[in-house]
């Protein structure tokens, strides 16, 4: 019996009403979600080390708690080294506060004398800025500490995915039928290798940026260089965006503790040419792995992570869309979809390419 054809309209309908429910799932679970999907990423990074230590003849629980242990003094290390810095900064915070309000006061003058627009006016609309911003600061610092109020949780997430990674697997294997195990096989070896070289080159990439930073803001001259320069290496993880605020940083710092502006301008020349290196050389060389995903897609699931899952789901959103291009790719119906975020770019598209084949088949007839 032949399987019945449904119209396109049908389809697609059924289709966008699957993922407007799945969407809707995922917001409203995030409380759970966001913490597991940190931990699986985590997990697969720090597998290789667990196995390398069971085949040590360690034993399995002894050897994730191991792993878990080296992980913790890294992160450790580096937020010492971020506090020891940013006390440096707080001992110079009032200094610096009186010069951004001498530098305000000027700015105002400047502007009501030249645009005519009185001072009285321009506080009252900074008022109402900061107003409007208030909810907008408040959703980003309620993303950053329910990201720091995951550090007590994924470590327990990370050990028992390491543990019963084995009962998990073989879910994936027997949830499909036998004939499709290689296909399984393919997509979750693909997948541990996207993700381990994705995080892994992140990581290698923000210590060159926070170096190259921090030697550019100290050879000119800008106060607390080496911190400014590891915060916006790591602002540089958070995909397009965090580039932005990451020059914004050292040029407000610049024009509170420097006359003139010819540091600002170096500063900003030397950003771009980090940020030139940056996505020309360190991101293909070592960021990039199997999977490519082209700019256009990169951009769009990065916002539509920041609406669903705030600033962890920008951090998810390239790993996640990396794994759904595996799966994509692996299967018949949804290859259209996995060359849509791919980064191969076709040189004719196949209207062009059915053009040409009319013209040569019509004057044959």
């Amino acid at each position: 019996m032949p399987a019945k054809e449904y119209p396109f309209f049908l389809k697609s309908t059924v289709i966008m009403f699957g993922l407007i429910l799945l969407v809707y799932i995922f917001y409203q679970l995030a409380d759970v979600f966001v913490p597991v999907a940190y931990s699986l990423f985590i997990a697969i990074l720090l597998n290789p080390v667990c196995n390398w230590l069971e085949s040590k003849k360690v034993p399995k629980a002894l050897a994730i708690s191991i792993t878990l242990l080296l992980a913790s003094i890294a992160i450790a290390g580096l937020f010492y080294f971020l506090s020891t810095q940013i006390i440096q900064f707080g001992d110079s915070l009032p200094v610096l506060k009186q010069k951004f309000a001498t530098i305000s006061a000027s700015a105002q003058s400047w502007v009501a004398t030249t645009f005519g627009y009185p001072i009285q006016k321009q506080n009252l609309l900074i008022k109402e800025a900061m107003n409007n911003s208030q909810s907008l600061l408040g959703s980003t610092l309620g993303s950053v500490l329910g990201i720091f109020g995951l550090i007590f949780i994924i470590p327990v997430y990370v050990f028992l995915v390491l543990y019963y990674k084995t009962l998990l697997l073989n879910f994936f294997y027997e949830v499909f039928s036998e004939e499709n195990s290689k296909q399984v096989a393919e997509i979750l070896k693909e997948t541990k290798t996207a993700i381990q070289s994705y995080i892994i080159g992140l990581l290698i990439e923000m210590m060159i940026v926070a170096a190259m930073n921090s030697l550019a803001l100290i050879l000119l001259g800008v106060k607390y260089g080496i911190l400014i320069g590891v915060i916006g290496a790591i602002l540089n993880l958070v995909p397009y965006l965090g580039g932005i605020i990451a020059i914004a940083l050292p040029v407000l710092m610049a024009t509170v503790t420097k006359d003139g502006y010819a540091t600002q301008l170096g500063v900003i020349v030397a950003y771009l040419v980090i940020q030139f290196i940056d996505n020309n050389i360190l991101v293909p060389r070592i960021v990039s792995s199997k999977v490519q995903i082209n700019a256009l897609m990169s951009i769009i699931v990065v916002l539509l992570g920041n609406m669903l899952w705030g600033l962890s789901g920008m951090f998810l959103s390239i790993p996640f869309i990396a794994v759904l291009k595996i799966i994509f790719d692996r299967i018949d119906g949804l290859k259209p979809w996995g060359k849509l975020l791919g980064d191969t770019v076709p040189t004719r598209h196949k209207g062009e390419i059915w053009k040409r084949r009319k013209k040569v088949i019509l004057p044959e007839q």
